[in-house]
């Protein structure tokens, strides 16, 4: 990897869904679907899916600081998971499709670790903030069919996202705001 690039890992239930917002940005690099946080060495989706192997469904985005900053990949992170759900996302449920922020570094730690406080303290949220926090571990690709899915499945991307809730709940939560992200 160029060494005028970094990686931030994210968590935010199903990884398909996680994709499309980043690669949007600019900055950004590259978006790959994984797996990280289990037990199992190499885990295939099936392993995840099945709850079995403890991973989490992730993002890893591989940036350009000096087009992006990792505040703004956590403002962009913030708007797309329910931070108050501990039992996955939207309606992918199970702690495969948990919301958590992998850090890489120091510094990535207590960047998250404030915005999450900003994120309590603004009220938004009746429910507390629930996602973790932790130290990023390895990193497994998921298999090829899930990178980029919403581009080589875009109709099926489509139906998956509009039945999960996930943009009902953004646009209620973050109105205008997300798409102002975007600008």
């Amino acid at each position: 990897m160029d060494t005028r690039y970094e990686t931030a890992i994210f968590a935010g239930g199903c990884f398909w869904c996680m994709v499309s917002p980043f690669h949007v940005l600019d900055g950004i690099i590259e978006v790959k679907s994984g797996y990280t946080g289990g037990h199992k060495e190499n885990p295939t989706y099936e392993d995840v899916k099945s709850q079995t192997s403890g991973h989490y469904e992730v993002v890893k985005i591989i940036y350009d600081p000096n087009v992006i900053s990792y505040d703004k990949l956590l403002r962009a992170y913030w708007m797309q998971i329910d931070p108050t759900d501990d039992n996955g996302q939207f309606h992918d449920r199970g702690p495969s499709y948990r919301s958590a922020i992998f850090y890489t570094t120091d510094e990535q730690k207590q960047k998250a670790e404030k915005s999450k406080r900003e994120l309590e303290k603004s009220g938004r949220f009746e429910d507390p903030i629930v996602t973790e926090i932790l130290p990023a571990t390895t990193f497994y690709d998921a298999e090829e069919y899930h990178q980029d899915y919403y581009k080589k499945n875009p109709v099926e991307y489509k139906e998956d996202r509009k039945i999960s809730g996930r943009d009902e709940f953004i646009k209620k939560y973050w109105g205008d705001e997300y798409w102002a992200l975007f600008d």
